[in-house]
């Protein structure tokens, strides 16, 4: 498959997007104390423009990266970025509860656009340049979310509230439209049936699981609700997997996703997922709370924003030290050194939270381990799936995050809740609490750190990987890599080159890595007989 002859402009136009989705996750922060005010709503009832998101993001993620493998990344990619544009739209036009809700989910389905981009990048990029691009894609999330909060905290303060969502409107057209201009559409696809039921039980199943983990401390975690949830995502994610293991084209492979080194690099992303977010719910409340209370340093949201964005500038400077990093020694061990600086830079908030310039290390620690880590994932992923599944495999990767940040959200919602001071007419989180965040954050790095120690090791030169399986004129076919320079016996062929020639078929369809692609499992069974 030929590469793009201009690999630096497809980077750099899928790093903006990446980073545009990130602003749309920050703009909605700085609204937050005011939600109630603005919307006319409860409290309680206003965090579900939130939610919404939440909920929008983990339901279509998968199911974009999925419908991107089937018919176009680049496709997918840019309805993402118009479904983006629109909730933006509606949230701007929007004084109600209500339409902002349906906005904001329609935001959080864009979120699928990282692993799209990342996918995209494998098909088009020389494996020269694929690992420190993909890196700069995965941090491109904190880089957005760093950088934008500031920005967002200060149109927030100076103009109306509805300019940040005509800006976010803005930025996606934008995005859309160089990504029209410059990223090429990948000839790579899987072809099949998308699979509906599979993809109705997947989001019944999250949304059950969702819903009861951000919404457990309002409706108490043994209510009948919540526990009718945890207990409802049990019986239908059960179901949903007994369906996809009998399902001919699933919309998750899941004896793919049980490769050791796929099963456990999404589990070390959930547990990363979990400790990354701590850092975002304590160093905020700390800036923000009163100096009166005698530990909280009295700052604005613009304050605040300041204070977080140097650990995303340290995130787009770690980026390709994590490519280079992945290149030497491999992304197991890129993945093992993020997660053990995060753990670090949690280990010095333990300490260090008395001061602006404290939290400002802090931050920039636990972001320079999150360049590292988040750069090594889709490496990890990437070398374990059919190129034909990379999209799903890496969306699956991202809703693991995603689901071990909401938990992370839960969890220190809990402990913050429990250990509180009182201020007179006011009640604060103490600093105890703070702390054991942190030490939390700290210990679920460490987890992480030890999950991926179980990864398998870095592969001999002399084998190939499934990054350039099922590619023509690469040497491996059928999923056995030969040396360099050992040639077959004369007269003989690879199993999938006979296959390819005999049914010209391209080498894709006939690699034993793309037996997920449906001709291909025909070719297999007529070839047999």
């Amino acid at each position: 498959m030929p590469k793009t002859r201009k690999p630096q402009a497809v980077v750099a136009v899928l790093a903006f997007a990446g980073i545009v989705v990130a602003l749309m996750q920050t703009v909605v922060i700085p609204l937050i104390p005011q939600l109630p005010r603005l919307l006319h709503a409860s409290p309680t009832d206003a965090t579900w423009a939130i939610t919404a998101t939440l909920l929008a993001a983990a339901v279509t993620t998968p199911v974009v990266g999925r419908l991107g493998d089937m018919y176009g990344k680049r496709r997918m990619l840019l309805i993402s970025l118009a479904l983006l544009v629109t909730g933006s739209i509606v949230c701007g036009l929007s004084d109600a509860l209500a339409p902002m809700v349906i906005g904001r989910a329609l935001q959080g389905t864009a979120s699928g656009v990282i692993a799209l981009g990342i996918s995209i990048m494998r098909d088009e990029l020389p494996p020269d340049r694929l690992d420190a691009a993909t890196a700069l894609m995965s941090a491109s999330l904190g880089v957005g979310g760093a950088l934008g909060l500031p920005a967002a905290a200060l149109l927030a303060e100076q103009t109306d509230w509805h300019v940040l969502f005509w800006v976010s409107a803005a930025f996606g057209v934008v995005a859309a439209a160089l990504v029209l201009a410059i990223v090429p559409e990948s000839e790579v696809r899987g072809g099949g049936r998308f699979d509906v039921v599979g993809a109705a039980g997947l989001a019944a199943g999250l949304t059950c699981l969702l819903l009861a983990v951000s919404k457990g401390a309002d409706w108490g975690w043994g209510s009948p609700l919540t526990v009718g949830l945890l207990g409802a995502t049990v019986v239908v994610l059960g179901l949903w997997g007994r369906w996809e293991l009998r399902a001919r084209q699933p919309l998750v492979d899941l004896r793919t996703t049980a490769r050791r080194q796929v099963l456990l690099t999404n589990l070390a992303s959930a547990v990363f997922g979990f400790a990354m977010f701590a850092m975002s719910l304590v160093l905020p409340q700390v800036l923000q709370l009163p100096a009166a209370t005698g530990y909280g340093l009295g700052a604005t949201m613009l304050g605040v924003g300041l204070v977080l964005a140097p650990s995303g500038l340290v995130m787009i400077v770690t980026a390709p030290m994590s490519a280079r990093l992945s290149r030497v020694y491999g992304p197991k061990v890129t993945l093992m050194t993020g997660a053990l600086v995060v753990a670090a830079g949690y280990g010095l908030g333990v300490a260090l939270m008395s001061e602006t310039w404290q939290l400002v290390l802090v931050s920039s620690v636990i972001g320079a381990g999150i360049g590292l880590a988040y750069g090594s994932m889709p490496a990890l992923i990437m070398s374990a799936v059919p190129i034909a599944e990379t999209a799903a495999a890496n969306s699956l990767n991202t809703l693991m995050r995603s689901i071990g940040t909401s938990v992370s959200s839960a969890v220190a919602g809990v402990v913050l809740a429990r250990l509180t001071v009182e201020f007179g007419t006011f009640t604060a989180p103490s600093p105890a609490g703070f702390r054991l965040v942190m030490a939390i954050g700290c210990g679920a790095s460490l987890t992480a750190c030890a999950i991926a120690a179980f990864l398998p090791g870095r592969r001999r030169p002399g084998r190939d990987t499934s990054l350039t399986a099922g590619l023509p004129g690469m040497t491996r076919a059928g999923g056995r890599g030969r040396p360099p320079g050992r040639q077959l016996p004369p007269g003989r062929q690879t199993r999938s080159a006979a296959i390819s020639r005999y049914w010209k078929l391209p080498p894709l369809y006939a690699s034993r890595n793309a037996s997920s692609i449906p001709v291909a499992r025909w070719v297999r069974a007529r070839s047999s007989q």
